[in-house]
């Protein structure tokens, strides 16, 4: 490539690239000045979750001229997030090129972080993005906007005190916290759980894993493995036992055939991302429904990253009716009749939406509304999981199941996984997280102003700095005649 194509930035390295940041941030006046009155001993907002979502969502915020923020994260600091913990794909399925928590900013986007280190050339050489780079790109957008995470906190309880929410910690210096908005930016199983078939029910947790567990795959070498499930989280959890020397990989898939077509990756738009959220009940559960009866497939590199062992093997029409221990081994039953005996079990079976499995909530869980106490499908339409979904208001709050028993629910926001039946994938997948923050923080914005609209009032009408100090102009007497008709 000419050097004349390079843009400036690259390859002169971070600091030039942070210098450039903060030039346009200045330039655009960014972050705006404070204005939401402060409460004594109570933050604004609480995010909980400091990964992805949660920092765009701080950003959002701190933007929009909130400054009384605080963002808590149970995890080590650098390791919020799947992508060094469960996540084992060798690289994002994500095209390159997308902005993700950029929020706008071109110089806070993953592709201006590694072309200011490594150069236009092997920009343009790069096919998909390592998992842990990304990792590293996040650390470093957490540093230059300077996001105060606290780690090693988690949220155990919510429960309202008056207008406000108290929430319970563990980890952390202090029990307890009062917000007046709280923000679960919990990722995929943000409103659920890890989905585990209860067809595991009865044996030993030494034969089994989820795939968003720990595993010492060391510990698989020249094991029979058999993995449940055909999804990305199956087959890289396949790989990574492939890899460690395990003797033989099995997947076992209830589907008849491999999902091969992504179709959500087909309607994808500005239009489908603002719209969404608009249509009736009947649209979004269609959309939903049929992803879910699709399914979105492995990415091709994922999937060739298992089939290149000649000890892998995909069986169709294998969905597992029961299982039980043999000896050592577990005997894995499906329901075609038949059975196979593996020294160790995966579970690719994704996660389950299903806030009443959220201790942050307690019995107040079965105070959340969901789809399935909204919309009644038609025939051929129906799908269990999608039901357990939260049915949010337009603003990602949560809404009550029987009105006026848990009000409060409406001052907590569902931005994660939970939120995509409601208002699409704009809070969770990297494509279309930034035009959900946005949305966030003026839905957040518009809340507290109007709770506080006397303060305001008040502001209003006791502002007095002129714009004008009076040595602006003279005045000057007007010797005026007389109009016709008037009595002198």
């Amino acid at each position: 490539m000419p050097q004349d194509a390079l843009n400036p930035i690259d390859a002169q390295g971070l600091p030039a690239l942070e210098a450039r940041l903060r030039e346009d941030l200045e330039y655009l006046c960014l972050p705006g000045k404070e204005w939401a009155p402060r409460r004594e001993g109570v933050s604004d907002v609480v995010i909980i979750g400091g990964g992805m979502c949660g920092m765009v969502a701080w950003l959002g915020l701190y933007t929009a001229g909130l400054r009384n923020i605080r963002v808590l994260d149970r995890s080590e600091s650098g390791f919020e997030g799947p992508w060094l913990n469960y996540a084992r794909m060798e690289t994002l399925r994500s095209p390159k090129t997308l902005t993700g928590p950029a929020f706008g900013h071109g110089a806070l986007t993953f592709q201006a972080w590694y072309r200011a280190q490594f150069g236009a050339a092997q920009w343009e050489q790069l096919d998909k993005i390592p998992r842990p780079m990304w990792m590293e790109y996040l650390r470093w957008y957490r540093r230059v906007l300077e996001i105060p995470v606290e780690n090693r906190v988690s949220v155990d309880q919510v429960e309202p005190e008056g207008d406000l929410l108290r929430l319970h910690l563990s980890g952390g210096a202090e029990a307890s916290i009062l917000t007046r908005k709280l923000v679960f930016a919990t990722g995929r199983d943000g409103t659920g759980m890890p989905n585990i078939p209860g067809f595991v029910g009865d044996l030993p947790k030494a034969l089994w894993a989820h795939s968003s567990e720990e595993i010492d795959f060391a510990a698989l070498k020249g094991k029979r493995v058999a993995v449940v499930g055909v999804g990305a989280s199956a087959v890289d959890n396949a790989a990574e036992a492939l890899e460690h020397g395990a003797g033989e990989v099995r997947h076992l898939i209830r589907r008849k055939e491999m999902p091969r077509i992504n179709k959500m990756m087909g309607i994808g738009s500005p239009g489908f991302t603002a719209g969404f959220a608009e249509l009736p009940d009947e649209w979004r559960w269609r959309f939903m429904q049929y992803s879910f009866a699709t399914q979105t497939p492995p990415p091709r590199g994922s999937t060739m990253r298992v089939s290149r062992h000649p000890n892998a093997y995909f069986h169709f029409g294998k969905g597992v009716a029961r299982t039980e221990r043999s000896g050592e081994a577990v005997r894995i039953e499906f329901t075609d009749g038949t059975a196979y005996e593996a020294d160790f079990l995966i579970l690719g079976t994704g996660f389950a939406t299903d806030p009443m499995a959220r201790r942050e909530f307690g019995a107040a869980a079965d105070d959340i509304l969901l789809w399935q106490d909204v919309y009644t499908p038609p025939e051929g339409e129906q799908n269990r999981d999608l039901g357990q979904f939260p049915y949010l208001n337009p603003d990602f709050t949560f809404r009550e199941k029987r009105p006026g028993e848990a009000p409060w629910l409406g001052n907590v926001y569902c931005f994660n996984y939970g939120a995509t039946a409601s208002l699409g994938k704009v809070s969770g997948d990297i494509p279309g997280v930034s035009e959900g923050a946005a949305w966030l923080a003026r839905a957040i914005a518009a809340t507290l102003y109007a709770e506080d609209v006397e303060q305001h009032w008040q502001g209003f009408l006791d502002y007095e700095t002129p714009e004008l100090l009076g040595d602006e102009w003279e005045e000057s007497v007007l010797e005026g005649q007389p109009v016709k008709g008037e009595v002198a």
